[in-house]
């Protein structure tokens, strides 16, 4: 019996140490894993956040043209945050492009349209920045109090222009409905829109752009040494 007795409370001392150095071990990784969920993000982790938010942001501004209404809005207040070019910088493209998209009726006027083409044409060359550049036009007619004329221009002529694009790509895929008929509306409307827009610019400014582009079009149809001239560097350096 007392050996029983002293074997037992050495049991008992045994198992406490042990028993204690569990619970510190416990209290140890708990207080350790606290620490660690409250410490703040390190940097780089909120670099990342800042990068992506700005990513975000900058893929706002490039939405397709079907995204009309968002794209439109995003694209006006850009328009008018940023430092704007002189006029003369975009009345020149405008009118190009304006010529450039009046070059598909004759496109349209053959026995077998290649609508593809017409499409290449219209996304292509002065016609492909358009949109930008008649949005900053309006901007300068606001700013000279045709505000609600060069909005409804804009818009007109977007429309137009994307209706345009969409018969051109229906009627590529054989579809009945997509006629030529209403694919030379569609140009009337976007060209008499943008005719309207041309007519908020200054005489002055409008006739010097006119000019320019008279003579960037007759040099590519000339010799290519007329290229030299100031007008046409002039025009070559804003588009």
């Amino acid at each position: 019996m007392p050996l029983v007795l002293l074997l037992s409370p050495m049991t008992s001392l045994h198992a406490t140490p042990t028993s204690l150095t569990l619970r510190h071990y416990s209290n140890r990784t708990k207080l350790t894993c606290a620490a660690t969920t409250l410490s703040p993000p390190p940097p780089w982790k909120q670099s990342r956040r800042v990068i992506s938010v700005s990513f975000f942001l900058s893929r706002l501004l490039l939405l397709p043209p079907n995204n009309d209404a968002m794209a439109g809005t995003l694209i006006d207040k850009y328009v008018k945050r940023k430092k704007l070019d002189p006029l003369e910088a975009y009345v020149p493209p405008v009118i190009l492009a304006q010529l450039q998209i009046q070059d598909l009726e004759g496109f349209l006027n053959v026995e077998k349209p290649e609508f593809e083409a017409c499409r290449r044409q219209l996304r292509s060359g002065p016609a492909s920045s358009l949109r930008v550049n008649i949005r900053a036009v309006a901007q300068y007619a606001s700013d000279d109090g045709f505000s609600k004329t060069a909005t409804d221009d804009v818009d007109r002529c977007l429309r137009a222009l994307e209706e345009l694009d969409s018969l051109f790509l229906r009627a590529s895929r054989k579809d009945s409905k997509a006629t030529v008929q209403l694919m030379k509306s569609q140009l009337g409307t976007a060209l008499t829109a943008l005719d309207s827009l041309l007519q908020t610019v200054p005489s002055q400014v409008l006739d010097k752009g006119k000019a320019m582009v008279e003579v960037y079009r007759s040099a590519s149809e000339q010799d290519a040494n007329v290229s030299d001239s100031p007008e046409i560097q002039q025009l070559q350096s804003i588009l």
